[in-house]
Formats: structure tokens, sequence, C-alpha cells
């Protein structure tokens, strides 16, 4: 049995097909994890998340910003973007019930036993993995019960620091911008969320999250993705799997137990290069 992490997928069917051939996947020896962004910027949006979903128990997704986007089209006021591609989902036979299961999706998966974190972005340095899946918990509840509520509201760039006293929609924004937007904090340790840039290109102050002094949840082993300028980065509290496939980079895949290369499949790319 392997338990493969995939990058970022963003509508790029063909290419997670391909990907998981060159791997070898089974359905019914292997397991597959998935940091987020199954939607959005690629061709394939509608076709990515009826395969993931027939996926069934083999499959453990958690939610990224541009999943949340769609969800918010939906039960919300928010408009398309620029270079949305989320048109077919919205116009699908299947579409609520494939919106049912996206939004049945965690925002956070914390294998205790196995010593693994997976989350689309990042933690707040604050947060201990305990402290984060149960900060999830808390979101996903809101998700579940007054989804309509949250997405009026959760778009903000504010608060930007962690403390235990936040409450109501400051409370679960800074969970949901933490989980699904964050790349650096800030050396006085709040949370930007607009630099895009890789690191060593960033101004001074500015420290990839992973990086923060102190970090509380270093002891684990943190699986994500969303930074497509970051790429793919393997250490022994981090494995970075957003290696830019609707850019026109490649879609990752790697084997959680196993001390293997990353499987990589190049990608034709959909979009200018940018950020996911």
């Amino acid at each position: 049995m392997a338990r493969y992490a995939i990058g970022d997928i963003q509508g790029c069917c063909q290419e997670l097909k391909a990907l998981l051939a060159r791997c070898r996947y089974s359905a019914d020896r292997d397991e597959l994890w998935f940091v987020g962004d199954l939607v959005n910027r690629g061709p394939q949006s509608v076709e990515t998340l009826r395969f993931v979903r027939s996926l069934g128990a083999s499959a453990t997704v958690v939610l990224g910003n541009h999943d949340l986007h769609l969800l918010a089209l939906v039960f919300s006021k928010r408009k398309s973007k620029d270079g949305d591609t989320l048109d077919d989902i919205l116009a699908a036979p299947d579409r609520d019930q494939l919106l049912e299961w996206l939004l049945g999706r965690p925002l956070a998966v914390y294998d205790e036993p196995r010593g693994d974190f997976l989350v689309h972005a990042g933690l707040a340095p604050e947060w201990t993995p305990r402290a984060a899946a149960k900060l999830a918990r808390e979101v996903e509840a809101v998700l579940r019960d007054d989804a309509r509520t949250l997405f009026d509201s959760m778009y903000g760039n504010k608060p930007d620091r962690w403390s235990d006293s936040l409450r109501g929609m400051d409370r679960l924004r800074f969970v949901i911008n933490a989980f699904t937007r964050m790349r650096y904090c800030r050396a006085d340790g709040s949370m930007d969320l607009k630099m895009k840039a890789a690191p060593g290109e960033q101004p001074e102050d500015y420290i990839p999250w992973f990086d923060m002094p102190g970090r509380q949840s270093h002891e684990v082993r943190v699986v994500c993705g969303h930074w497509s300028t970051l790429g793919y980065k393997k250490r022994r509290d981090l494995l970075a799997l957003d290696t830019g496939c609707v850019w026109g980079g490649s879609l990752t895949a790697v084997n959680l137990d196993a001390d293997e290369p990353p499987v990589q499949l190049g990608c034709r790319g959909f979009q200018l290069p940018g950020e996911g």
C-alpha cells in the first residue's frame, strides 16, 4: 500500500490521471492525499471534481482557496474573477451533488499517529497541531450549518495576528486565511497575505511561515501546496507540493511513507505564470 500526496491540480484532470498512472495508483490498495485547489484556472474543473469524488474513501481532500472561492460563488454574493474557469461546474447537471461533496471536505487533517498534518497553505506559528485541528473543526461546523453567513463575511486580510481571544467572524476569517492563503509572516508575528515572491526575493522582515522562530507545529510534517513560486520543498517538518501545473510547471506526487523521489508530470500550462 502506498499513500501519495498530490499537489495543486486546479482543473488539470488529464494531468492528474496521467500522474496517477505513472505512480501505478490502485484504488483498492493506495491512499491519495490532496492538498486542495482541485478546481479553477485549468480547463477541466468539473471533470476533476467528479473524478476525485469518485475515488471515495481512498481520497483525503482539504479545501484550498480556489475551492472556497467556488463555494462562495454559490453560497454568497461573491462574483467571478478574471481567469476563473468554473462555469462548467456551475452549469453541470450534477452541480448540487458535487458542491455538497466539496462543502463537506475538511479544512485540515491531522494524522497524529503518522505525524502528518495536511493543509492547503500553512499553520499560524502559535498553533500546535492539535490546536490547529480543533480550529479547523470550528470552521467546518459553520460551513455545514451556515455557509451563506460564513462566505458573506469570509473575505478580508484582517485580523492578521492570532489571539485566543478572537471571536466570531474575526476568528473564523483568520483561521481560513492561515489554512488557505498564508505564505509569509512578518518578523513581528503578523500574517501577510499579499506577498507571493519566492523565498529569497521577499522584503527583509518577511519570513516564510514554516521558518518562523518558535513555530509550534515543527514536530510534525506539514503537507501543503498553494505556493507555486516556492515549488517542491521537502524537509523533516515540511512537504510543499505546488509545482505550478496550471502555469506550465508540473504536477507532483510523493509517496508519504517511502524515501523516494517525487513523481512529476510536466504540464502544458493554461494560464500565464502566477500564483495558486
